[in-house]
């Protein structure tokens, strides 16, 4: 288990995404992947009101905590902000989009609540304040930023500190071996302020699980056109190194990019996703692969 950063909460070193239950994935599918999961000593699953159709993934996780009687066991974290829904992050959508996602996930505390994303229309200071009586009220344990700029995530954390606001914990950022604009300002930044980040894309929509050769590939994903957006010469040569790296230790392409992101600075578990056991299979791998320094630099 991984300290998440300044927070009281362990977690596995794999952030189970649920962006695929209740939408590539039904509900028994999701149920046998969150089983599987937790059977392999997971116990961290991210999801969003925004996810499955609005409120379908809240909804298919809450039946599972429900049907297994393991609350207490999993770390839940959902988010705020990005769905039409229930849109931005004034003071009176958080408390009503925090509402309905309690209500979802059938618990009375969220143990990580995300703003989606940065709302420019909205200050800062309501935004804080409304997250910060979600603390004060015990519905919410910890707070993290999606989506945030460094000087929006900076200007956030100085605003918490000068009025005694539950600050931000956690920063999850598109962050990935071929996409790496998260170490210019935002890296330095979450290490001096003491945030952990959890990467989402971190397989970069399929592309770092190998299956993405060939333009004229047959592989089964609604995110395939988006992963073949990285098949150029960088991302060809990205997947040789891979090649020989997970050759060396005998396991896959998706453990070893995993295993990459887990053990870059700043960086707690990654988020990835999963619509059947047999792909969990590989994402499990990562968490107890650890390369060695030169692997590490040779995929720099």
């Amino acid at each position: 288990m991984t300290k998440l950063g300044n927070t009281d909460l362990d977690v596995y070193g794999l952030n189970l995404g649920g962006n695929v239950f209740g939408w590539t994935a039904d509900e028994p599918q999701s149920f046998a992947v969150l089983d599987a999961y937790t059977a392999a000593g997971g116990n961290f699953v991210d999801t969003a009101d925004l996810y499955g159709g609005g409120g379908g993934s809240e909804e298919i996780l809450g039946n599972w905590l429900a049907a297994r009687g393991n609350r207490d066991d999993v770390v839940v974290a959902t988010k705020v902000g990005m769905w039409d829904g229930r849109p931005g992050l004034s003071a009176k959508n958080i408390q009503a989009a925090a509402e309905d996602s309690l209500r979802r996930l059938k618990t009375d505390h969220i143990d990580l609540y995300y703003a989606h994303r940065d709302d420019p229309d909205t200050p800062l200071e309501e935004t804080l304040t409304a997250f910060d009586a979600l603390v004060r009220a015990g519905k919410v344990r910890h707070l993290g930023a999606s989506n945030y700029s460094a000087e929006r995530l900076a200007d956030a954390l100085s605003i918490s500190d000068k009025n005694g606001l539950a600050r931000y914990a956690v920063l999850q950022p598109h962050y990935n071996l071929v996409e790496r604009d998260y170490e210019r300002d935002l890296a330095p930044l979450v290490e001096r302020e003491g945030l952990v980040t959890l990467p989402f894309f971190a397989l970069a929509k399929g592309f770092l699980t190998g299956k993405y050769r060939t333009k004229d590939h047959n592989v089964d994903s609604p995110r395939a056109a988006r992963a073949e957006s990285y098949l150029d010469g960088h991302g060809e040569r990205v997947l040789a190194k891979l090649d020989e790296v997970a050759a060396a230790h005998g396991t896959s392409v998706a453990a070893v990019s995993l295993a990459w992101l887990r053990q870059q600075p700043t960086v707690a578990a990654p988020i990835a996703s999963a619509r059947t056991t047999e792909q969990l299979t590989d994402l499990i791998a990562s968490v107890t692969l650890t390369l060695t320094p030169d692997e590490v630099a040779s995929l720099l």
